[in-house]
């Protein structure tokens, strides 16, 4: 029990008064009321709003089952960059070479399956830590020679494209073993069989039953962090209010997983990303590596004097994506079958404005890597359902580069606006 002085008196903070005086207020409990953060969730109510209009706009074939599946396997690699490139973008850092590291890989994966007959898990793995070791080699630069990430990233852009030329040559390297191209387009196999869902035909047991246990992880993780905000006497939403945030989240990823049942199965480029999805949100959200990324793009300064190796962490989160391309390089790889000199073109600003889409701040400190995939997501939705529709593509990159424009003006309207109430 801590006790305070003053003017001879000592109250305690709970309000009983030791030696006169009048007591001090109970300390408040925490309030339960609805509050719509449009920084945090203007990215959801955008994204839902985009799918309602292209599935009208297509008649409801954006929603068909066939393609909806198409569209995760279509943009899974962009996806796991966008893992990446939101850990750098929070640090306050840019990558622009993750596009040219994409096609590198490939050749290397490319040339270690088919021109040397390497077994496949071998060559992945070898591949794997090349990419490693080019994100060392550039975080080496950045982090411990002072170089900007912008600089030294525009430059490996340039030198790794030339590399898989000077690799490639003109022509591509191909085909992958099968079970390579498996992990890029295949999908898991029906373990429990297929179970009848009415009107809408058959789906595969095996993929509903994972949707329920994603529903079930979401909506018990959702339940511990409010009961967490509780005990801290934070501010929460009421109730009925939770339970219907809890309710759309679980009939989206419902929807999702019963239409994926219904085409084939989960695709396996779902199941990695979905892995990798909860393995960097635990990092960023428990981890104090991930604590210590948000501190240093928040605050350098602040960062540096409380202890951070702000260095070691630059550098690892460039190793960290240097990883990830590398494993979408090999995705990509293996979904055309080829590994060809022009692979990633234009990748690293489809990786880049689904981070910003997602909410991430331009000046660093702020971002979710859920927030990432959902900007990923309404990348693809858009080049989906656009080509859907028929349009050209260049409508599809003048649609595109006005809602990454949006998206950063609105982050940038609700900082001024914070600011200016605070």
């Amino acid at each position: 029990m801590t006790a305070e002085m003053s003017s001879g008196k000592v109250t305690t903070r709970e309000g009983t008064a030791v030696s006169g005086g009048p007591p001090l207020p109970p300390a408040k409990a925490p309030g339960t009321r609805f509050s719509l953060n449009l920084r945090q969730s203007g990215i959801y109510i955008a994204f839902a709003l985009i799918v309602v209009l292209f599935s009208i706009l297509t008649d409801g074939e954006l929603l068909s089952p066939q393609n909806i599946s198409n569209i995760m396997v279509q943009n899974s690699y962009v996806l796991i960059l966008a893992i990446g490139m939101i850990l750098i973008i929070i640090a306050g850092h840019i990558d622009l070479s993750v596009g040219s590291v994409v096609a590198l890989s490939g050749a290397i994966a490319a040339v270690l399956m088919v021109e040397m007959d390497t077994p496949w898990p071998l060559a992945i793995l070898i591949t794997l830590l090349a990419g490693g070791l080019i994100g060392a080699w550039q975080g080496y630069w950045i982090a411990y020679f002072g170089i900007p990430a912008f600089i030294v990233t525009l430059a490996g852009m340039l030198v790794f494209r030339a590399l898989t030329m000077t690799v490639l040559g003109n022509q591509g390297i191909g085909p992958f073993p099968d079970e390579v191209r498996t992990l890029a387009n295949g999908f898991l196999p029906t373990y429990l069989g297929n179970i009848g869902l009415g009107p809408l035909d058959g789906a595969d047991l095996f993929t509903l039953l994972v949707g329920l246990a994603a529903v079930a992880g979401i909506v018990g993780t959702q339940w511990r962090a409010r009961q967490g905000r509780i005990g801290y006497r934070q501010q929460v939403d009421p109730l009925p209010m939770f339970v219907l945030k809890m309710v759309t989240a679980s009939a989206v990823v419902m929807v999702v997983i019963v239409q994926l049942a219904r085409f084939k199965n989960l695709p396996w480029v779902l199941v990695l990303l979905a892995s990798l999805v909860l393995g960097y949100t635990l990092l960023t959200n428990r981890a104090v590596f991930g604590r210590h990324i948000y501190a240093i793009g928040g605050n350098l300064h602040a960062a540096t004097l409380s202890g951070i190796k702000v260095k070691s962490v630059t550098f690892w989160i460039f190793v960290n994506m240097g990883v990830l391309s590398a494993l979408a390089g090999v995705i990509f790889a293996g979904r055309l079958n080829q590994a060809g000199p022009t692979a990633g073109n234009g990748f690293e600003l489809d990786a880049i404005a689904a981070a910003f889409i997602g909410g991430a701040a331009v000046q660093g400190g702020v971002g979710k890597v859920v927030g990432a995939i959902t900007g990923g997501l309404i990348m693809a939705v858009i080049n989906n359902g656009m080509s859907l529709i028929g349009a050209p593509s260049e409508r599809v990159m003048l649609f595109k580069g006005l809602v990454l424009l949006i998206a950063v003006a609105f982050d940038i309207w609700t900082k001024r606006r914070t600011g200016s109430a605070g």
